[in-house]
């Protein structure tokens, strides 16, 4: 069979919202970054072949590439489709500059120099042939973690002994059991009756068996609780709980329209998933192992890249064959940190890893493995790995060395890092700021939203402005803005489970400036009326001494940063 040899400086391998951001971040900062997928679409988990909603932090919206991503499906897809999600996804990654995609291409070997990965290979199924990918920096986002075992990097699998990290939530004695896998499920409601006749071979399901597991068609559920496989090998077995999960998503469907009064009558079953979208399997040994106090009593690291705060939502390793509650959930306080020492590899020099496989404990990754939390793990690890190669080390060196320059290429990108400001460019600092209304410091304050009951915002209507007056006339690159994409929006599902017919259509946050418009030196040398996007950089290479945003809608927004860079 043929191979295909890459030479990168970085691969990711693994395409789900870690990997993708991964891959992304480190392509828009110059690095030639390759991104090999076992599948043919992108999203992972969040895929139309698994179909999970990408849920995040209880207490701030992410914002980064995983915001980005969120506002382009807003656009592009109100009515929440799949197939138009996989569109946006596969846009983001496929049309890239610096990255090359490897779509149904499975990572089975990996070629070693001492503790250093030197190459990658995978198996295209599509085109029958062996890409071999030669890189100086690894991230495996592949969920299962296959480089744990291809390179011999330190992992975990289960659940620690509570005495290792003095975790209230864990188990007495140490064992080998996981969270378990889903086999989910779409419906849609029309406008008659629809009867449904299941496959012979679908589970009886009785209310006993669904004790204290919520069956209504509300608009949120999608049917998570239908789980197996904590007490089995979640990697191993996962062929054979498919089949058990499957079966037990079409007897689901049979119980809600035949087995009572369910409010199911015009419902008619769309699409069971044939993928099980898993919880957790190989979890990575990194630096530093992330555990419950981190979480619930938040630890300042310095070297802090990322942020979560869902709840600790550790479900129970029997799943839907455990009578009694289905998970145990404690909500932290605040946002919690995520170091960078949680990223990369204990024991193999030149390996990242971001999403469901970070170092974290059993209880630690209860939270840390919802998709908003992993793509910006991934972000963070695709800037960590930039600085790496572009400084000759390792991602520990990059980390050690020059963490200060990565939390600041994160807090540009728009990635929010709790107690960390941003760095104001020197010529929006040294520069006059005028507005026409209002006070517009905080529009180069190094905060960009609301923080601590801070709103960290100019606010302005059609007709205002803000205005940068230099000293003399200096060489600009271009500018950054950031507007205002509403954070504290609920409804704002990628997609969903149960489609009603009176469902609203996705919008644009009302919030987002949508037309402005940018002058220098009194010439226009931006204009829009169709912004969608929360990050905003305008690319301008010149020589100028004055330059003004002017906002266009007619509404009053918020703006919490413009600057000159």
């Amino acid at each position: 069979m043929k191979t295909i040899r890459h030479k990168v400086e970085f691969c990711v391998v693994g395409g789900g919202l870690a990997g993708m951001c991964a891959a992304i971040s480190a392509a828009r900062h110059g690095v030639r970054t390759l991104l090999m997928h076992e599948r043919p679409v992108l999203g992972g988990n969040a895929s139309s072949e698994i179909r999970m909603f990408v849920c995040g932090s209880y207490h701030r919206r992410e914002t980064g590439l995983i915001e980005e991503i969120r506002l382009d499906n807003c656009r592009i897809n109100p009515r929440r489709s799949y197939p138009m999600w996989d569109s946006v996804l596969y846009e983001k990654v496929k049309f890239q500059e610096n990255l090359t995609v490897l779509l149904n291409c499975s990572c089975l070997d990996a070629e070693m120099d001492g503790n250093t990965v030197k190459s990658v290979k995978g198996w295209q199924l599509t085109t029958q042939q062996f890409h071999e990918v030669e890189a100086d920096c690894f991230a495996d986002c592949s969920g299962d973690s296959i480089l744990a075992e291809l390179t011999g990097a330190e992992f975990r699998v289960g659940r620690e002994a509570a005495s290792e990290f003095d975790e209230s939530l864990a188990v007495k004695t140490a064992d080998r059991k996981t969270m378990g896998m889903s086999c989910l499920m779409q419906a849609h409601e029309t406008d008659s009756p629809k009867p449904y006749t299941p496959p012979s071979w679908a589970k009886k399901l009785t209310e006993a068996d669904l004790a204290g597991r919520y069956h209504d068609l509300s608009p949120y559920q999608n049917f998570w609780y239908l789980e197996l496989g904590g007490d089995r090998d979640s990697i191993a077995d996962t062929e054979t709980l498919r089949d058990e999960l499957i079966a037990i998503a079409y007897g689901m469907w049979d119980h809600i329209k035949n087995g009572g009064e369910h409010g199911a009558e015009n419902w008619e079953l769309d699409w069971v998933g044939f993928l099980p979208g898993k919880r957790e399997s190989r979890r990575y040994v990194g630096d530093y192992i992330l555990r419950q106090n981190d979480l619930l009593f938040p630890q300042d690291f310095p070297d802090t890249v990322a942020f979560g705060g869902w709840p600790v939502d550790d479900h129970h390793p029997g799943g839907l064959k455990h009578h009694g509650e289905p998970n145990q959930v404690l909500e932290p306080e605040q946002a919690y940190k995520i170091p960078a020492r949680s990223l990369y590899s204990k024991n193999i020099t030149n390996l990242l890893f971001a999403g469901r496989n970070i170092s974290a404990s059993h209880i630690a990754l209860s939270s840390t493995r919802v998709m908003a939390t992993c793509a910006l793990c991934g972000q963070a690890a695709g800037t960590i790995a930039a600085k790496a190669v572009k400084c000759g080390t390792t991602p520990r060196q990059a980390v050690a060395e020059h963490i200060a320059d990565i939390q600041q290429t994160l807090l540009d990108d728009d990635c929010f890092l709790p107690g960390v400001k941003r760095q104001i460019s020197a010529l929006s600092q040294n520069a006059e700021l005028t507005v026409s209304r209002g006070d517009g410091e905080a529009l180069r304050n190094g905060v960009d939203g609301a923080v601590d009951g801070e709103n960290n915002c100019w606010r302005g209507k059609a007709g205002d402005y803000a205005e940068y007056i230099l000293t003399e006339p200096q060489d600009i690159s271009g500018i950054r803005i950031v507007f205002d994409s509403d954070r504290e929006r609920l409804d704002s599902l990628n997609t969903l489970g149960l489609y009603y017919r009176d469902r609203e259509d996705f919008t644009l946050p009302p919030t987002l400036v949508r037309a402005f418009h940018i002058e220098a030196d009194g010439k226009e040398i931006y204009r829009t009326a169709d912004n969608h996007q929360r990050l905003v950089r305008i690319p301008y290479k010149g020589r100028v001494q004055q330059v003004k945003m002017v906002l266009d809608d007619e509404t009053e927004h918020n703006v919490f940063a413009f600057e000159i860079v």
